[in-house]
């Protein structure tokens, strides 16, 4: 019999969830909203409406297969105890609830997901880890046991990998490069953490796009970026607008690749990994964001390191990654098996 597992990806509007086999093939997906359960209250309705859809999605399958498990990926997702902890954008708290309890703060999602799934394996971790282990399992750090994918979206990401383990650390929270400091001056910008300086925001979709506008407001060369406000600003402008030659999309790109690389070469006096893989919206600028962040990366690296890691773009990459990912985390598991 066929076996299939489900990966889900938690993102703060929508849920998606699908069917995966070994080789990285989806038979079938959905997805469901998270945003219309924005409240702390609505969290028990979200989680009978996901497992609800996913046991439809399984029935809507033609031919009989052997659900080998659930893997999942979310923000604040601790792989250690099945828990998604105090996520930014998940089921809020009333704004006149003061000071709520902090063990309130902890959604126990294996726990509840297996209540509907008994006798079924869940599995879950941060979105980044959930992309790192993807890349080992389908992607291009297949075959790899020592490398780092950085995500490149609205924030910065990381799922670090050594001798063939994901390095999770004591807690469960290992692996948040994006909060290294790249800028300690109290001038450094403020980040969504609530600290100053980190690399997260500057390297980054929303990074990236609070550079271009600083950037447009140092240099006089014309652009057709001025003629978008920030509120309707993305990230992919700066890469057409690159494309064309425009001054302040190359520099914009790179300042970050600049930023970006040195961080990296710090990371790989870390780790030592054979590869670091970019992954995320701002990585599919492709050159723009490569060739910069490669050639400050080798620039600042520490001798013993110089030319010995490649810097690789995703493998799966693509509008099904997240589920993707997810299910590898199963995958993962049955190959240890």
């Amino acid at each position: 019999m066929k076996k299939l597992a489900m990966g889900i990806d938690i993102g703060g509007t929508n849920t998606a969830f699908g069917l995966v086999d070994e080789e990285g093939t989806i038979f079938c997906e959905s997805a469901i909203s998270t945003e219309r359960y924005k409240k702390f209250d609505d969290y028990e309705a979200y989680v009978k409406t996901l497992c609800e859809s996913m046991k439809a999605l399984i029935s809507s399958v033609s031919f009989d297969f052997e659900l080998i498990g659930i893997g999942i990926g979310a923000p604040n997702a601790n792989y250690h105890k099945g828990t998604i902890e105090t996520p930014a954008n998940l089921w809020k708290f009333r704004d006149d609830e003061p000071n709520p309890d902090e063990s309130r703060r902890m959604f126990y999602f294996v726990d509840d997901v297996k209540k509907y799934f008994p006798g079924v394996e869940v599995l879950i971790t941060n979105d980044a880890n959930a992309a790192a282990i993807g890349e080992g399992v389908f992607g291009n750090a297949k075959g790899m046991d020592d490398y780092v994918v950085i995500t490149l979206g609205t924030g910065l990401g990381s799922g670090i990998v050594s001798n063939g383990e994901m390095i999770y650390g004591h807690d469960g929270f290992a692996g948040e490069y994006g909060h290294i400091m790249v800028d300690s001056r109290a001038t450094g910008r403020e980040c969504g953490c609530g600290r100053r300086g980190c690399l997260e925001a500057y390297a980054s979709a929303t990074g990236i796009k609070r550079t271009a506008f600083e950037l447009m407001a140092k240099m006089n060369c014309d652009s057709e970026l001025r003629d978008t406000p920030y509120s309707k600003f993305e990230a992919v402008m700066l890469s057409m607008a690159a494309d064309k030659g425009d001054a302040i999309a190359k520099e914009a790109f790179r300042y970050t690749g600049e930023v970006l690389g040195k961080a990296l070469a710090d990371l790989v006096a870390t780790t030592s990994p054979k590869a670091i893989i970019l992954f995320g919206g701002l990585a599919k600028a492709g050159k723009h964001i490569f060739e910069p962040t490669k050639w400050y990366m080798e620039e600042n690296m520490l001798a013993t390191f110089k030319n010995k890691v490649d810097l690789l773009p995703s493998g799966i990459e693509g509008e099904n990654a997240a589920i993707l990912g997810s299910s590898a985390l199963i995958w993962q598991k049955q190959q240890k098996k």
